[in-house]
């Protein structure tokens, strides 16, 4: 199954606010169509709508999200949180974070057309899991810096999570530790998630 690439807030009325996926809001509502009718929603739906939100948020195909659960699944730890903190620490999510892009696709974008260097070496691949004390800038050039500080213009979305630290002048975020399941950017029950997918097995 391929990456989205159809109308953003389809998925955001189904499925509840998605930052990473869009940073518009629907001109009417607030997102949530879907809770209307949550209590008719059988467990099975509920886990798929989960792992759907998990999905579209992070912007992964479906082959990838399987993968990162099978890795969470035999590291140490609870299966869910070990995989929040695979996504989290996506470059391309950390880079969404630090309000160095707007959204994921644009981060993705960012590091696909070579804008982004982690510890002085450019990084093309948005999946690049970033580690505790690495640095992360634009590529001294001005048409890198120019698309960041578009986004860093713009109004902060939340408070900067404390694994993280942004110097924007120099265009520069640095990864403190891996992240507190707590400042995870998007409202799930990551349960849910491994359930849908142990039953698939």
């Amino acid at each position: 199954m391929s990456r989205y690439r159809g109308p953003r807030f389809k998925k955001i009325h189904r499925l509840g606010a998605l930052p990473g996926l869009t940073n518009k809001k629907p001109r009417t509502g607030n997102g949530l169509r879907n809770q209307s009718y949550s209590g008719k929603k059988s467990q099975y739906r509920i886990r798929l709508e989960e792992k759907q939100k998990l999905r579209f948020h992070y912007g992964l195909t479906e082959r990838q999200l399987v993968k990162y659960v099978r890795i969470a699944g035999k590291a140490k730890g609870s299966t869910g949180q070990v995989l929040l903190q695979l996504l989290e620490m996506r470059l391309d999510n950390i880079l969404f974070r630090l309000g160095m892009a707007s959204t994921i696709p644009a981060a993705r974008q960012l590091v696909n057309h070579r804008h982004i260097l982690v510890n002085g070496r450019i990084v093309d691949i948005p999946s690049y899991r970033c580690k505790p004390r690495d640095i992360i800038t634009a590529k001294d050039d001005q048409n890198s810096r120019a698309l960041i500080q578009k986004s860093l213009d713009s109004p902060p979305r939340e408070e900067l999570s404390s694994h993280l630290s942004l110097h924007p002048f120099q265009y520069k975020g640095l990864v403190n530790q891996i992240i507190d399941s707590k400042w995870v950017g998007l409202k799930i029950n990551e349960l849910l998630v491994v359930e849908y997918y142990s039953r698939q097995t």
